[in-house]
């Protein structure tokens, strides 16, 4: 099954790992690696309904984070040195916390997301050998017809804190950046264009700052294409994203799933989230991811605490501490 707002796809009907299958024009549930694996579900069944209700038997296990605290701010030190010899200037730093999971599915889990952590792209999938429950406030991809826009988030903080600081506002310019240059590999000469900078959104807990870049796509462009050029997203990668995928690859496990891409696609319209504040079962493990943008202007202690700021609302509701 998949939900996203409020669409609800049951009867599975097909699984794909080819990007090409969107272009016949069906409801396809997508989500794709950090690394750039791709998955397609197809249903045959999609309708407007409300997610159903699941109960869910709270986590009692420890969690554990990889990599650990110290390990964490070390991975952060290392990027500032790369950013002080020139050879990036910014990295989104990411780590895992898990746990043992008895429950057979995350159905539950996400009724309690909806009902505690409301998010305007949460969104669950479960297929085999696939599943996902998650919180996501932040837009990937949105396609209507030819006209696409992304809004990356780079800025977090407590929700009612005052304005974002400088870091947090040069941060978020740097990533709107990349993505005016991601979006114009696929879009129109021209067209692309930042129709919103620099504004906030409120979340259980939290404060974003968001920006809005928008663009025209090229006549006649493939879903194969569009995925190739702007995948992973950036705001979870860094700049150069080239440079900043190569430092992660060198410092983290794969992400798998977690700040990838979540959402559905049907012929010339798609909601894409990128998949943070994201849950994913690995067998009887429980995964959840949580990161931080780092700058030459981090902290590293900071920088570590902010993950846990992520991470703590939703940690709790899987453990029953919020319901």
């Amino acid at each position: 099954m998949f939900w996203m707002g409020g669409r609800f796809a049951t009867d599975l009907v097909e699984i794909s790992h080819d990007p090409s299958c969107l272009d016949d024009g069906d409801f396809w549930a997508v989500s794709t690696t950090f690394e750039g694996a791709f998955t397609a579900a197809k249903f045959a069944t999609v309708v407007e309904a409300d997610f159903p209700d699941a109960t869910w038997s709270p986590i009692s296990s420890q969690w554990h984070s990889v990599p650990n605290e110290k390990e964490y701010i070390g991975y952060v030190e290392r990027i500032r040195e790369l950013i002080a010899q020139g050879w990036v200037y910014q990295v989104n730093a990411c780590r895992r916390i898990t746990t043992e999971d008895s429950n057979a599915n995350l159905r539950g889990l996400f009724t309690g997301i909806l009902n505690n952590n409301p998010a305007p792209w949460a969104s669950y999938l479960e297929i085999p050998n696939l599943n996902i429950a998650s919180a996501s406030p932040e837009l990937f991809l949105q396609r209507l017809g030819s006209r696409v826009k992304t809004s990356p988030i780079k800025g977090t903080q407590l929700l009612g804190s005052s304005e974002f600081g400088v870091k947090d506002q040069s941060e978020n310019i740097m990533i709107v950046d990349l993505m005016r240059n991601d979006l114009g590999m696929i879009c129109q000469s021209g067209t692309v264009e930042v129709s919103r900078l620099l504004y906030s959104q409120d979340h259980p807990g939290l404060q974003h700052l968001v920006s809005d870049v928008e663009g025209d796509l090229l006549p006649g462009i493939s879903w194969s294409t569009i995925f190739d050029s702007i995948s992973p997203p950036g705001s979870v990668s860094g700049a150069p994203k080239s440079s900043a995928i190569r430092i992660i690859a060198e410092h983290e496990n794969n992400r798998g799933p977690y700040c990838g891409a979540l959402g559905w696609i049907q012929g010339d319209s798609c909601e894409l989230a990128v998949a943070i504040r994201t849950f994913w079962k690995d067998g009887n493990v429980l995964k959840f991811g949580t990161g931080a943008g780092i700058t030459w202007a981090s902290d590293p202690q900071s920088e570590w605490e902010e993950t846990e700021l992520k991470a703590q609302r939703l940690v709790k509701i899987a453990s029953g501490e919020i319901s």
